[in-house]
């Protein structure tokens, strides 16, 4: 499923994963790789996503380094359904919730949600920082480079080449 290319990806559920704490795993991507396996318990079914991206820490490069990944999920879940599945996942796997960008076993956000803008029950669709992040955006950008953010109207591979933050983000090859 690495890699496949969605076809209709603006209808896609897109959720954002990250680490940089691998914990009893060994490694972030084997913590990744975990959490991906334990989303379908949870309702979501993972039909694409993307290899695995490294960048620095941020704010703070001192921190370790941080390994991220994109999956696209069908679910029958709506939104909020979906951040609560996301959050206990987060929690199966050892994630405590700390000050803002602080150093964690795992980071799961939900990205879009098809063409949904706006804030459900503290749900913000699309994630308002997605398209600054190019640890998203260029994973992204591998298995939906044609998806169109529901704000800007930009495609993920738009987005990838001016994003921001996570600059020095790149393919962590295996």
């Amino acid at each position: 499923m690495k890699n496949n290319v969605i076809s209709n990806p603006d209808e896609a559920v897109i959720v954002a994963l990250g680490s940089n704490m691998p914990g009893p795993y060994g490694s972030s991507r084997a913590l990744l790789e975990a959490a991906l396996g334990a989303f379908e318990a949870h309702g979501l079914r993972v039909v694409a996503r993307s290899g695995w991206w490294r960048s620095a820490a941020w704010p703070d490069p001192t921190g370790p380094a941080y390994t991220n990944g994109v999956a696209i999920v069908e679910t029958r879940l709506g939104p909020v359904e979906v951040m609560a599945a996301l959050h206990a996942v987060e929690l199966a796997f050892g994630r405590e919730r700390g000050p803002a960008n602080a150093s964690r076993t795992l980071d799961l956000d939900l990205v879009a949600y098809s063409r949904e803008v706006g804030v459900f029950e503290g749900v913000e669709l699309p994630h308002p920082r997605a398209a600054e992040r190019l640890f998203l955006m260029g994973p992204l950008s591998e298995i939906a480079p044609g998806w169109v953010h529901p704000v800007t109207g930009e495609s993920a591979w738009a987005l990838a080449k001016r994003a921001s933050v996570g600059a020095d983000a790149r393919p962590d090859s295996p």
